[in-house]
């Protein structure tokens, strides 16, 4: 039996739309009931459960007489305003037979990356567990782009999982484990637990896919449980029907061992919930007091500025060969800083006012990469 499973109060568990929905679209009521009951037995035994779940826009499918997943924004929006609804409202009657309560928390990028949103975010999904309720988190497909979007449910599992300083982190698809390659092959083997990277050396996770209905693959299960036991979370993948089994903690599918203890919550998000809006170009002399000393990033150190951004978005502060070293939240526009750079911060106030007195990066919004 697996301690750390056996021992999780908190639990968020990540499900895909093929283990929810039908091959064309539409909810499956049996899958969905099925799950709940293990949910709903977890609930009972005084453990908190945290459901982030696919299917909004394969739900969606159906109603809107839809084929297939559609490949344009507009109407995947579509489909997701349609079938959120419909999802929220299955999961609310089969977690009813439990005596319990759902709350929908529909998240984006933003959501978690900057700072006001990302307390918002963090005390209703707390709020919502003290009062007994069972948060289901889906992305907010109706309003992301592809520029403001944490790219599949598994990632965003492993940062809702971070936010929540969850005990454990469960990856249930239609794949009941890890394997060294394409388990329809003889010779194929799976992988019972992963303690680091060296354990995936002989593993072809792929690349990410596209299946009828959802988005991702195995190789976004692999970076998400990276992320997560890089938080100090330890993560189970399996597959849907052997969720209770997984959750018992039986030895059902790949365990993924915990990494490392945990950081400090919102900067492991800036880390690996953001994508840059720009590039901050600094000289060495900033690097050092960056990267070596942990000191705010100040205009006198900036050589360059790339890319369209506005106060609040995160930046990655990169070295004279281009790298990154770091990502922050930038306190500039990206039409602002050209005329700030390479001068003080005293310079730019007796110039330009007391408002210009201030970090282009402050430490405490700022990652080392």
């Amino acid at each position: 039996m697996r301690e750390a499973v056996i021992s999780a109060r908190r639990i968020v568990i990540k499900i895909g739309s093929s283990s929810l929905t039908t091959a064309t679209g539409g909810l499956d009521a049996g899958r969905v009931d099925a799950l709940t009951d293990v949910l709903g037995g977890l609930a009972a035994g005084g453990r908190e459960v945290v459901l982030v779940s696919s299917g909004a826009i394969a739900t969606g499918l159906s109603p809107l007489g839809l084929p297939r997943r559609p490949r344009d924004l507009a109407t995947q929006q579509a489909a997701a305003s349609v079938g959120q609804g419909l999802l929220i409202g299955r999961y609310a009657a089969s977690f009813a037979r439990h005596g319990l309560t759902v709350g929908q928390v529909l998240l984006t990028v933003d959501d978690v990356t900057r700072r006001v949103h990302y307390r918002n975010a963090y005390r209703t999904l707390r709020k919502l567990l003290d009062l007994g309720a069972v948060p289901i988190v889906n992305e907010n497909d109706t309003v992301a782009t592809d520029e403001i979007r944490f790219g599949d449910n598994d990632r965003l599992a492993a940062l809702v999982a971070a936010l929540v300083d969850a005990d454990l982190l469960v990856l249930l698809s239609d794949v009941d484990a890890l394997y060294t390659g394409d388990p329809a092959r003889p010779g194929t083997e799976r992988v019972t637990e992963v303690r680091g990277e060296e354990d995936l050396a002989s593993v072809a996770i792929g690349k990410a896919g596209r299946s009828g209905v959802g988005t991702g693959g195995m190789v976004t299960k692999v970076e998400a449980a990276r992320i997560a036991t890089g938080f100090g979370i330890p993560v189970v993948l399996t597959a849907a029907p052997l969720a209770g089994a997984a959750l018992a903690g039986e030895p059902v599918g790949t365990f993924f061992h915990r990494v490392r203890q945990r950081p400090a919550a919102r900067l492991f998000w800036l880390a690996h919930a953001t994508s840059p809006r720009g590039r901050l170009h600094l000289d060495p002399g900033a690097v050092q007091a960056v990267v070596a000393r942990r000191k705010s990033l100040l205009p006198a150190g900036i050589t360059a500025v790339d890319g369209a951004f506005t106060a609040g978005d995160p930046v990655d502060l990169v070295d004279s060969a281009g790298a990154p070293v770091a990502r922050g939240l930038v306190n500039y526009d990206a039409v602002e800083l050209p005329g700030l750079l390479g001068r003080s911060t005293g310079e730019l106030a007796a110039a330009l006012g007391p408002a210009y007195e201030r970090e282009v990066v402050h430490r405490d919004d700022l990652v080392l990469l």
